[in-house]
């Protein structure tokens, strides 16, 4: 595995322990044909999609700026694809967005809650 993939994979993983912290069951890289979602956490009643975006710096701006509409509508349709596989019943859907800026220090992260 290339140190890019390492490296969101680790960002994911550290996502991921993050909502399960606050209770939530976390699922992770759940994939509708050529779209992923990065990290999937659910708790009763609640449902909610994140999108993670990982840079060494902010050089070029926040990573969450790389969600664009575009990408937006992609993770959308793998949500509703994950909907009706696991078919929770009726629950609150909500889009994250979590940026993380990975330095030598460790990892910043922030979390953007119902993002889109």
């Amino acid at each position: 595995m290339h140190a890019r993939a390492r490296l969101g994979r680790a960002v994911e993983t550290a996502v991921a322990d993050l909502y399960r912290r606050e209770g939530f069951e976390v699922d992770t890289n759940f994939r509708a044909g050529r779209i992923e979602i990065d990290v999937i956490a659910s708790r009763p009643g609640v449902v909610v999609f994140v999108e993670v975006k990982a840079r060494t710096s902010d050089r070029f701006g926040m990573p969450a700026e790389a969600v664009t509409p575009v990408k937006q509508g992609r993770i959308r349709r793998a949500a509703a694809a994950w909907l009706a596989a696991t078919k929770p019943g009726r629950v609150e859907i909500r889009f994250d967005v979590v940026s993380a800026i990975v330095r030598r220090g460790g990892v910043e992260l922030t979390r953007i809650p119902d993002a889109f």
